[in-house]
């Protein structure tokens, strides 16, 4: 399909740079195919589910996976050397600010990440990351303080795809990213804000525990612990699985049709005794809803051509368009996305796109907050033809 059939008008001011406050407080559009729309407060929602229904929840935790730093060209002869202070009297340079969005971890010192300026870094160049507590370099006792923290280049692949090489490994890179990182908010928020302290809860799930996304699942951020226990009172079933988000989910659709779009690949695990408990959920006649595009696409990568959900782990690259037939989930509540985004195609093949676009619409006008700190949506699975 063309995916300029996926645009449509949003106003900046549409756009959320700050979630809801409290959290739970923000507003769910229910969408019913073939062409209803109701307006609701996501606190409703255990008046919209029924005894039974079971919610499906991408317990991945995102973790402060933005970076900042500078790159350092050294003279030919002097081989990189990880965090120490430039010295200008003999040729080693400062060149520019970088910033770094990791994406995909490929070994214990390795990562996939999206680099900013990247055109002119070239392959073994080194960055020395700055902490998010404090200016690189700052002086301790009159003293230049030594960061422990830099990467070098190891490929470089499209639209600032690389693979950077850290000096550190494993459990202890993981702790140098809670001190140098910060919450990689999308990129139509930075743009127009910096993080702040406060980021760090309101970007991250009341049920984040598999730490591995790079973006978070934000469909769950409108959840608190007293709607959870509403909704188990209500007799609305919960069951949690894990596809840790990457940040390929930002990236715009460059290609002129869909057909051309390669999606980034994800990796994710359903447990046996979860697939079990949600195929008799299935089976029983109660509904399936998925929190989230990362929980649905999870789901149905997992799912059978005869609707049977097994156990399932490992990557995933599936891309929904209109035309797929949806294998297991009934239901799906997501916010509301960038235009020509695959996640719009996502949502448009699910409930179709005249209603979408109709649905977005309304929610314009209607003020509707957009995107990850937005508000959410609720849809039914529109039925086949």
């Amino acid at each position: 399909m063309k995916v300029d059939r996926f645009d449509f008008y949003l106003p900046e001011n549409n756009i959320a740079l700050h979630p809801a406050s409290p959290r739970g407080a923000g507003r769910l559009l229910r969408i019913i195919p073939p062409d209803r729309l109701a307006d609701y407060y996501v606190r409703d929602l255990p008046l919209l589910l029924q005894p039974g229904d079971a919610l499906v929840f991408n317990d991945t935790k995102t973790i402060p996976a933005r970076l900042e730093g500078r790159r350092y060209r050294r003279p030919a002869d002097d081989r990189p050397r990880a965090g120490q202070k430039p010295n200008p009297a003999a040729g080693e340079m400062a060149i520019a600010n970088i910033g770094v969005n990791l994406h995909q971890r490929i070994a214990g010192d390795k990562w996939r990440a999206f680099v900013k300026p990247a055109r002119r870094l070239r392959l073994g160049e080194e960055i020395i990351f700055t902490p998010a507590t404090s200016p690189l370099f700052e002086p301790v006792n009159g003293e230049r303080r030594q960061e422990p923290l830099s990467a070098s280049v190891q490929e470089k692949g499209e639209a600032g795809d690389m693979l950077l090489q850290f000096n550190k490994a494993g459990a202890e890179l993981d702790a140098a990213l809670m001190r140098f990182g910060t919450m990689p908010l999308p990129p139509y928020i930075v743009a127009r804000r910096a993080v702040a302290p406060q980021d760090s809860q309101d970007y991250q799930t009341v049920y984040a525990r598999e730490e591995g996304a790079v973006a978070a699942p934000t469909a769950g951020l409108h959840f608190t612990p007293a709607l959870l226990a509403d909704l188990a009172a209500r007799g609305v079933e919960q069951y949690f699985i894990t596809l840790h988000v990457g940040a390929g989910t930002f990236l715009p659709v460059k290609a002129a049709d869909t057909k051309d779009h390669k999606m980034h690949a994800e990796s994710g695990v359903i447990t046996a005794e979860t697939a079990a408990k949600l195929q008799k959920v299935k089976e029983r006649g109660g509904k399936i809803i998925a929190v989230g595009t990362t929980a649905l696409r999870l789901l149905e990568s997992a799912a059978t051509a005869d609707g049977r959900l097994p156990a399932w782990s490992g990557a995933t690259d599936i891309f929904i368009t209109p035309g797929y037939q949806f294998r297991f989930v009934d239901r799906l509540m997501t916010n509301f996305h960038l235009p020509r985004s695959t996640l719009f195609m996502l949502v448009a093949a699910f409930s179709g796109l005249d209603l979408m676009k109709k649905a977005y619409a309304h929610a314009i006008e209607a003020g509707y907050r957009f995107y990850s700190y937005g508000d959410t949506s609720l849809l039914d699975l529109a039925k086949r033809a």
